[in-house]
């Protein structure tokens, strides 16, 4: 091989050996996620398109479609570094908002400073600041939106959530029935209502829920019946929450809540032994439902089966570890 070959052989391989070097450098921390069959296409345009942040948004939504937050985090961030718009951006602050808030109010306050308008992202912020227990923050946010527009019901929902946090329950009505004024084809403001009815022995539940039962063609809904007994139970009528109680299960046998209040109620009439039948009913249903075993361990404990009480305080404690009224009756039992 002359000289001159033998200097351009040895170019071609320092080239080859600086491209490697790149490529690996530059390569995603989630390459071998993203090589997947599922984003394998889109990943070979984004390698054609680095700059289209378009074609980033759009695998950011299938990744986090498909439970990969941290490449789909990553997507968002190189789409709204590349253009400000509100979708990056809101993509970028539900998934902080759902592992790190104290990440989300810094980014969405940056990014309302792009996009001041933005009503979306004023939403964020607000349940960011829900999520870091700052409730006077957040309500000044939707405050401020319903102060433009008094007709948004997913504002006025958020506003009866943190009132109620923060110990308004009459205010927290109060915004709920406006929400409903406006929206009362909503099912889940009907059903927020509802127990908010039920749990303040408000006699309109009793309308609110009938009105849903004959709405109810297809006879598929359990909840208006619970929440009637729930209100029933409230004021002292507990055979007819009882009958309530049956008629939501026999709506719905997975409805888990409805078996728990129809087995409190008659713990409450010391029948601790169908108390007892209805919460293994539960655990049956589902074995990591923690309040079941909770009230498994009381009715046990009421009948004398102490050990099995503790043993069944603390598995619905391992279930849950803020279940500390569980923890507590689990440490008062002295073998």
């Amino acid at each position: 091989m002359n000289k001159a070959a033998k200097i351009i052989t040895v170019f071609l391989g320092g080239m080859t050996m600086l491209s490697s070097c790149t490529d690996i450098k530059s390569s995603s921390p989630f390459a071998e996620i993203l090589s997947q069959p599922t984003f394998a296409a889109i990943t070979d345009s984004i390698k054609k398109e680095p700059k289209n942040e378009e074609i980033l948004f759009r695998r950011a939504i299938l990744l986090n479609q498909n439970n990969f937050p941290e490449p789909a985090l990553a997507d968002f961030q190189k789409a709204w570094s590349l253009k400000k718009d509100e979708r990056f951006a809101l993509g970028i602050s539900t998934l902080l908002l759902n592992k790190k808030p104290d990440s989300a109010i810094l980014f969405i306050q940056e990014a309302l400073k792009e996009l001041p308008a933005s009503r979306l992202l004023q939403l964020s912020l607000a349940r960011a600041y829900e999520a870091q227990n700052k409730p006077d923050e957040a309500l000044t946010i939707c405050n401020d939106i319903l102060h433009e527009n008094s007709e948004r019901v997913d504002v006025l929902k958020m506003k009866a959530e943190l009132l109620e946090k923060k110990g308004n329950t009459k205010e927290s009505v109060n915004t709920l029935e406006t929400a409903y004024r406006i929206a009362p084809f909503d099912i889940d403001l009907n059903y927020a209502l509802a127990f908010k009815y039920a749990e303040n022995k408000n006699v309109a539940v009793v309308r609110l829920c009938d009105s849903l039962i004959n709405k109810d063609s297809l006879h598929h809904h359990a909840e208006p019946y619970y929440y009637k007994g729930i209100y029933y139970s409230n004021i002292n009528d507990k055979e007819k929450a009882l009958g309530l109680f049956e008629q939501a299960i026999q709506h719905d046998l997975y409805y888990l809540n409805a078996y728990i209040e129809k087995g409190r109620v008659l713990y409450d009439q010391k029948q601790y032994i169908g108390a007892l039948k209805t919460f293994r009913l539960v655990n049956a249903i589902s074995a990591t439902f923690p309040d079941a075993y909770f009230w498994m361990g009381k009715c046990q404990e009421a009948i004398g089966q102490r050990e099995e009480a503790k043993l069944n305080y603390q598995r619905a404690y391992a279930l849950d570890k803020t279940f500390t009224e569980a923890k507590d009756a689990a440490d008062k039992i002295v073998n």
